[in-house]
């Protein structure tokens, strides 16, 4: 009883250490980024009215970096996947910060993201991960980085839905070192978040949400090691409402000839935002994950059988809304037009 309580306050003092660099990391971000004169300026390509500091994200990336190293010194034989992770976060933050700083062309930062991509997929490997495992690794995290990327664009909602991911996937690791690392990652996003809730006084940056995507996909992965085919689909629910709305978004702008890759406001909740508060739609997208990451937790008493019907009853729902979003916001505008 002594040994076990002993462990679990280790591990609640390491997130509130956790907590604090984060926290201490973003203010000393804002810092630098008010003095190097990095500051994203209102536009209409995107969705705040007022100059704000970006790259705040920096602060979860060493907490997140620690916490790897952390894990490899006391989970030795898992050593492998958690640095192989730690390097492949370093390169995605890495470019994501240079990007900050001197904006770059996409082709530089896919190639950085495909080798840490690759990194993860050895990783997964290391633990045991048969070919497919790996290619979906690979898969996810590629398109998580980006995903939080797209999706990161007002006050708190790229790092509220992370800390809702992670902490639904820890809870669903248990013990161990998924679960330690789920909940750090948790416990940064909530260092990070009093800088960018209620109103944004840094923005993450693309150092910032390239590494929460990578990171969630690098937890996901390694969390369908453990699950069926069928049940390892419920671990996209705690992502559904950002991949939703970026796939949809992204393939409306594609169908209509657009360059979909560049920076514009077209995603579900930037309609939104621009007609009402940038809370209320972080709120309604946390409610969403809420119950996402609810229905993952509980989706695995359920037969196999229900689970794939499940998620196409999400999907639509999702499209459905997704769709209501789009269309209400885009004819409140051109009525005001």
């Amino acid at each position: 009883m002594i040994v076990a309580e002993a462990a679990l306050l280790d591990r609640v003092a390491w997130l509130v250490l956790d907590v604090a660099i984060a926290a201490i990391g973003t203010w000393l971000a804002r810092r630098y980024a008010l003095r190097r004169e990095l500051v994203d300026q209102p536009g209409e390509r995107r969705s705040h009215q007022v100059p704000t500091p970006r790259g705040g994200g920096i602060g979860i990336v060493v907490s997140l970096l620690l916490s790897l190293g952390w894990l490899a010194v006391v989970h030795p034989a898992h050593a492998a996947m958690l640095l192989s992770t730690a390097t492949g976060v370093a390169l995605v933050a890495g470019i994501g910060w240079i990007d900050d700083h001197r904006p770059l062309s996409p082709w530089p930062r896919l190639l950085v993201q495909a080798v840490a991509a690759l990194l993860l997929a050895w990783g997964i490997h290391s633990e045991g991960g048969r070919a497919v495992t790996l290619v979906l690794a690979f898969v996810a995290a590629m398109a998580l980085a980006n995903v939080w990327n797209f999706m990161d664009g007002i006050d708190g909602l790229a790092a509220s839905q992370a800390l809702l991911a992670a902490a639904a996937y820890g809870l669903l690791a248990g013990p161990g070192p998924v679960g330690c690392l789920a909940f750090g990652l948790a416990a940064a996003c909530l260092g990070f978040l009093p800088f960018n809730l209620p109103r944004a006084r840094i923005f993450l940056g693309d150092v910032g949400s390239g590494t929460l995507g990578y990171a969630l996909a690098a937890l996901a992965a390694w969390l369908a090691l453990g699950e069926g085919n069928a049940r390892g689909v419920l671990l996209l629910l705690p992502l559904s409402a950002f991949l939703i709305d970026a796939s949809l978004t992204l393939a409306a702008r594609a169908a209509g000839g657009q360059r979909w890759w560049l920076p514009h406001t077209e995603h579900a909740y930037q309609y939104w935002a621009r007609r009402g508060s940038h809370r209320n739609v972080t709120l309604a997208y946390a409610g969403w994950t809420t119950l996402a990451c609810l229905g993952m937790l509980t989706g695995r008493t359920v037969a196999p059988a229900f689970i794939i019907p499940g998620m196409l009853v999400v999907g639509l729902a999702g499209g459905g809304a997704w769709t209501c979003l789009r269309r209400t916001s885009r004819g409140r505008e051109d009525t005001k037009e």
